[in-house]
């Protein structure tokens, strides 16, 4: 048996933490182990789950009938707020059943005091800032009278303190009465005084967060993140070994594990560090809570009350190691950006204090800072401020005589957490890719070297964050301070989840396995139940009238024919790929077949517009040189919108980098080419670029078609392109096609009497294909593992020519957890032939194994080549299952 340290150790548990039975077991399990260790032990909780928000409601139902003049004794004021304390009532009545304790004896003193307080409030003329601290005490009173009752009922010597005779607000002159009562701060400094206080009562006390008093006696809010800067007090305060802070999540994390299932468990952090994630947006810990123990460099634990064996993250003031290392990919949206713009400030005197004084006067406080000599552009964290639009506006007349103040929102703040910052800025080169499509509208590195950060478009924030941990965060192997991703830490429990989101290649594996039991070494399989989904999907888009399938992604004659069977037409873009269409789909009629060259010669013309198909012109040369092929002819033109989209400038086909469209300072000149050969321009497309996720792009493609509508009267289809864009990643985000239908519904009504068309490829086929290949060697090269496969950059150009990331997954070894990091190879005689950079995989892996390379559907096959004379991967389509009819 350990020796029992003299001293504290503070406990302290979130609402979720106290609200049943079987977490409660847990806690008594706690608590009897650090008795064990510890001479006396405080527990500090909140009040139960969602009891805060039914006061605040509570609070609001007595305002709202003080406000308008209805007498709080009026019968429906009176039922709604009957109907309020019966439910909170029941809700700890309840509670106080499953724990098997008296209700009337732990809760009815209590409950009477806040029901005689409410009695009071009903005939009172306004709900004050005092009252309303006093009403929303009441839920940790509450609750810790259940949890005191219960630890007693099980033999525990535990004894029930109130939290306001120790915890004493400090006076603050600048404090405006608000802040007094609701969001006050205490004394923290350790006091002999208040430790002997305690100690004398017994060795466990329970008590609340959130509350505390002032010097008048009267009750005080701690404001958001109550309980956890409560329990940070009480340990400042009693010297406390330790701070233990339980929660639903074992520890803080490297993301945001809501949101990414791959977000790794932090063992070991300092006091900044983890001030700086939760400042930057996470939500396990309240950033009030460090300073505290972090003057009294009090060892502060955060762990999950619902799985304590899963280990926590040790906060301390010394870090494992003082080598540069990126630690959390922070998110936080709802950001506000004000740029401060005047010629006027250059070289000017107190021009920053001005402009700070107008922000302290509205009470709005600064988060980010950004200077140059003409414009200051500072961020507004909502975590920190009330922004309405009434806030916003006085802020902008207020600066008006100023500067010009801009305000830009929503935005998103991504920030890169961790230690040393400065020193891995060279190794950030390929995580900086991810931002060449974004318009970043701030960039603040922090002074003390643990963080920077972007403000972007609030729409790319996720997107974003998941890209930055792929390339710092996911890769990292075998280290102190970064553990296991959320999902393995929660297998269990996320298995149904990751099973709702796992692509098809997961059930059908016995299938593909066997597939290369066959002699095979590498080959492309094809789901066709996978192709007809997307099919649909595109199909039950409400405001498209057509859908043509970009065949380049993939031509395999298996998925041209699901693809017209579902009702879509074929986009081509060769006269070659004409003349596959007829071959495979011979019935096709010319209608739905749309033919979108792109500097190809006279000769692929004239043979579409011989086959009565679509015509779309790319640029104007056709028609100053080849017009007597146009007489009489309908076409589409393609008119560059002016901006690209996509991960790499290889896949933007807008903007003056790209070769695609007629600019549209050309649109004059191609008004009166179109004249003089005698033809008629019935459609204006655009397309910007691939893999876009962001429906804004669609709207913007429309606005910029629109900007030369009128010069083109004889238009009755607007084309908006493709570029539809799908996970990179199993689980990662995808495209909201409802949000996008939305978007395409108001271009209908602006355009009434037009056609609608979509011609996405990838998005049809992507995610239906994989490629398969064996493995051949494996190779290590000092820190450097690689695995080398049967065929590489010949069959799967992709990573060698943009960058594309494909997850790749050792298909022989799927459940091996016990992985490494690899380099994935081919055995062609290229640097370049590298499918997979820095991928997991079981160190297991051997020769034979095969490995699958996802999402490979689109741009795969259809882009191979014999290179090194050495065949591509086969191809082979599976048949559909369960597939619905066509035309459905």
């Amino acid at each position: 048996m350990s020796e029992v340290r003299p001293g504290w150790i503070v406990l302290k548990f979130g609402g979720t933490s106290v609200s049943s039975l079987s977490v409660w077991e847990k806690i008594a399990a706690i608590v009897e182990e650090r008795l064990r260790e510890s001479s006396h032990v405080l527990i500090v909780h909140s009040a139960l789950s969602k009891v805060t928000d039914q006061l605040e409601s509570l609070l609001r139902t007595l305002s709202e009938a003080q406000r308008s003049e209805t007498p709080a004794t009026d019968d429906v004021a009176v039922d709604s707020v009957d109907s309020l304390l019966s439910k909170l009532r029941q809700r700890h009545w309840q509670l106080a059943e499953e724990l098997g304790v008296d209700a009337e004896v732990a809760l009815g003193k209590e409950w009477q005091l806040f029901s005689d307080f409410i009695e009071q409030l009903r005939t009172s003329p306004r709900v004050d800032d005092r009252a309303r601290a006093r009403v929303m005490a009441t839920g940790e009173l509450l609750a810790t009278r259940l949890g005191a009752a219960y630890l007693e009922r099980l033999g525990l010597p535990v004894v029930w303190t109130d939290a306001r005779d120790s915890l004493r607000a400090a006076h603050r002159e600048a404090a405006r009465a608000k802040a007094q009562y609701l969001s006050a701060t205490c004394e923290f400094a350790a006091n002999p005084t208040v430790d002997a206080q305690l100690r004398s009562k017994g060795r466990l006390l329970i008590t609340q967060g959130f509350i505390a008093s002032d010097s008048a006696g009267d009750t005080v809010l701690l404001g958001r993140g109550g309980s956890d800067t409560s329990s940070a007090y009480f340990a400042g305060l009693l010297s406390a070994q330790r701070l233990e802070i339980w929660t639903d999540v074992p520890g803080m994390f490297s993301a945001n594990p809501r949101q990414l299932l791959g977000a790794r468990q932090l063992l070991e952090l300092t006091y900044d560090e983890a001030q700086e994630i939760a400042t930057a947006g996470a939500k396990v810990l309240h950033p009030r809570c460090l300073l505290p123990v972090r003057q009294r460099a009090i060892p502060l634990h955060v762990l999950s009350t619902h799985a304590p064996e899963l280990g926590s993250t040790r906060i301390t003031t010394a870090p494992v190691n003082d080598s540069a290392q990126v630690k959390a990919i922070c998110l936080k949206t709802g950001v506000n950006l004000v740029s401060m713009e005047s010629p006027g400030m250059w070289h000017q005197v107190g021009f920053l204090a001005d402009v700070f004084q107008i922000f302290k006067q509205l009470g709005l406080s600064v988060d980010l800072v950004s200077t140059s000599e003409t414009n200051v552009t500072v961020s507004l964290d909502p975590q920190a401020n009330a922004l309405d639009e009434s806030v916003l506006e006085n802020l902008q007349q207020a600066l008006a005589g100023l500067c010009r103040a801009e305000l830009i929102g929503p935005c998103a703040s991504v920030s890169v957490v961790g230690r040393n910052i400065r020193g891995i800025l060279h190794q950030l080169g390929e995580a900086l890719e991810l931002f060449k499509e974004q318009r970043i509208y701030l960039v603040s590195q922090a002074a003390n070297d643990l963080n920077l950060t972007f403000v972007v478009d609030e729409s790319q924030g996720e997107r974003l964050v998941e890209g930055l941990h792929d390339l710092l965060i996911t890769r990292v192997q075998d280290d102190s301070v970064i553990g296991q991703s959320w999902s393995r830490l929660f297998k269990a429990e996320f298995e149904p989840v990751l099973t709702a989101k796992r692509p098809w290649w997961r059930d059908r594996q016995t299938e593909l396995q066997a597939l290369m039991n066959d002699g095979r070494d590498a080959a492309y399989v094809y789901d066709l139940s996978t192709v007809i989904e997307r099919c649909q999907r595109l199909r039950a888009l409400s405001a498209v009238d057509q859908v043509f399938y970009a065949i380049k992604a993939n031509a395999h004659p298996a998925i041209l024919s699901a693809v017209v069977e579902q009702g879509l037409g074929l986009e081509c873009v060769s006269a070659e790929e004409l003349t596959h269409v007829r071959e495979c789909v011979p019935e096709l009629a010319p209608d739905r077949i749309l033919f979108t060259p792109n500097f190809a010669a006279r000769g692929e013309y004239e043979a579409a517009l011989a086959q009565g198909v679509y015509v779309t012109l790319d640029n104007l040369h056709p028609l100053r040189h080849w017009p007597e092929l146009f007489a009489g002819r309908e076409v589409l033109v393609r008119l560059d919108p002016g901006s690209g989209r996509g991960h790499h400038q290889h896949v933007r086909t807008g903007g003056t980098q790209s070769k695609f469209g007629v600019p549209l300072w050309e649109v004059p000149e191609l008004v009166s080419l179109a004249q003089e050969a005698g033809c008629q321009i019935i459609g204006l497309h655009a397309h910007s670029g691939s893999g876009v996720l962001d429906v804004g792009n669609w709207r913007q493609v429309a606005a910029a078609l629109a900007s030369v509508r009128e010069q083109f009267p004889d238009v009755r289809i607007i084309d908006l392109g493709g570029g539809l864009g799908v996970p990179e990643r199993s689980g990662g985000p995808e495209l909201d096609l409802t949000a996008l239908d939305g978007v395409l519904a108001d271009v209908r009504r602006d355009w009434p009497s037009v056609a609608l068309w979509l011609e996405p490829g990838r998005y049809v086929v992507a995610e239906s294909g994989v490629m398969l290949a064996k493995v051949t060697q494996l190779k290590l090269k000092g820190a450097s593992g690689y695995v080398g496969i049967a065929t590489g950059m010949n069959s799967l150009i992709r990573p060698a020519l943009y960058g594309a990331y494909h997850e790749i997954v050792n298909l022989s070894r799927i459940d091996d957890l016990d992985t490494g990091i690899f380099d994935v190879v081919g055995p062609i005689c290229e640097t370049g032939d590298v499918i997979g950079h820095d991928r997991v995989l079981p160190r297991a892996t051997a020769e034979g194994d095969v490995l699958l390379v996802a999402t490979a559907g689109a741009y795969g096959a259809s882009m191979s080549s014999h290179y090194n004379l050495r065949a591509p991967a086969e191809e082979i389509a599976l048949s559909a299952r369960d597939a619905a009819p066509p035309g459905s």
